[in-house]
């Protein structure tokens, strides 16, 4: 179990991080400014600020975040009568606000907010020292901190920096940046895979194996046949020879196969056997594989297999439309049966089943969904075609409700995991 918790905290923080680092270096890139980069959930651990950014490790290790200065989860810090002590440079304008019971700042000015701006005109006032017979207004420079109530100093964010300052391209590739970053790591990992076995492994149309009282085995077909051709049909893949073997549950079926050069016919007739609901047909054999040693191989490994898994993913997808079932879906329940699963064969089945989710994540977050980064590419497309930005208050109504839907279907799909894999 230990083991399992293990690879299930590095598998899900890798594959999270990564998505969330996509994010974060292409905002940077485009002048936003990102106030928060996390890794983990919950209570801070840790914290660093550097060029703009503060870097969090949180108590629970399990995701992150970036928190873009403008996006509805940047939330306002200053609250009108909160109490707190400033920072003030030698021209009297503020380098940091204190909002914290946690820090005491030395040499801070008391002071009672009443009113102030952090996005256009830059300035707090309130009353010093308590004296509310007079408002006392301060300068806020651009690169103040605000330190938050848990003790975060988060930078301020004037207009020009936030989200929405940004160009629609360049808002738009901060918004694929996440997705895209999932398929490069599913690449690299892939492409580890690979190297860990010593060459990029490829199933072909060949009987690699032969299940003990089988359909197969009882035809006559060996370890190493060719099957060329089902029923007439050729298949120069295993996946072909798959799908056809598959489309012919009890029927009498001709295969074509080479052996040591030779061509030979075998009848048969597949085993019925039900899968997700449909009737499909097995005779017990396993796939033959090549493996090709170059490096250029292995390289093109990474790329073949994540094309292939994302057309597997996308292909699953579409089907859940015609009969949506929550057990088409998994959430973090079934993420740890899976790991639990992987971790028992070893490393590399590790390193695949974090590929798989990693392709798995960069594919929903592209659905034009609220709250998910296809639905803020929705919103991004909307705006191309209106020529404006939708209503920030609509925006967040839409975000809200977006939310609002992906959290009831996460408690529904984790009920739902937790009744397949407990009871």
């Amino acid at each position: 179990m230990l083991l399992t918790i293990i690879a299930f905290i590095i598998v899900f923080g890798i594959i999270v991080t990564s998505h969330e680092f996509g994010h974060f270096i292409v905002a940077k890139k485009s002048g936003i400014l990102v106030r928060e980069f996390s890794i983990g959930m919950g209570p801070k651990l840790f914290g660093y600020h550097k060029n703009g950014t503060t870097y969090t490790i949180r108590i629970l290790p399990l995701g992150g975040y970036v928190r873009m200065a403008g996006l509805e989860d940047d939330e306002e810090t200053l609250q009108k009568g909160m109490p707190v002590n400033l920072i003030l440079d030698q021209n009297d304008q503020v380098e940091k606000i204190n909002t914290s019971n946690k820090v005491s700042l030395l040499n801070g000015l008391p002071l009672e907010i009443t009113d102030w701006d952090l996005i256009d005109e830059m300035y707090v006032s309130g009353y010093e020292n308590g004296d509310e017979e007079k408002t006392r207004r301060f300068s806020v420079k651009d690169n103040a901190l605000v330190v938050e109530k848990d003790g975060t100093e988060i930078q301020v964010a004037p207009r020009k920096v936030q989200y929405q300052s940004a160009s629609l391209p360049r808002r738009i590739m901060t918004n694929l940046a996440g997705p895209l970053n999932n398929f490069i790591l599913a690449i690299i990992a892939f492409i580890l895979i690979a190297a860990l076995q010593g060459g990029a492994v490829t199933t072909i149309n060949s009987v690699g194996a032969v299940q003990k009282n089988s359909v197969a085995q009882k035809a006559g077909l060996q370890k190493n046949d060719r099957i060329v051709a089902v029923s007439g049909h050729k298949t120069a893949t295993w996946d072909q020879l798959s799908a056809a073997i598959s489309d012919r549950p009890g029927e009498k079926t001709r295969l074509t196969i080479n052996r040591h050069g030779q061509t030979k016919s075998v009848t048969l007739v597949p085993k019925t056997q039900k899968s997700n609901g449909k009737k499909v047909g097995i005779i017990g054999i396993q796939a033959g594989q090549k493996v090709d040693h170059s490096i250029g191989s292995i390289i093109g490994y990474g790329f073949t297999q994540t094309f292939t898994v994302m057309k597997a993913v996308w292909n699953a997808l579409v089907n859940m439309f015609h009969g949506f079932s929550l057990n088409d879906l998994g959430g973090p329940v079934a993420m740890y049966s899976f790991t639990q699963q992987a971790a028992s064969y070893g490393v590399i089945s590790v390193i695949n089943l974090l590929a798989f989710l990693s392709i798995n994540l960069g594919i929903v977050n592209l659905l034009p969904i609220p709250a998910l980064d296809g639905g803020k590419l929705l919103l991004n497309l909307i705006e191309a075609i209106r020529g404006k930005p939708l209503d920030p208050n609509k925006e967040t109504i839409i975000t809200l409700i977006g939310f609002g839907f992906m959290l009831l279907l996460m408690v529904l799909v984790t009920w739902n995991d937790i009744q397949r894999y407990f009871f």
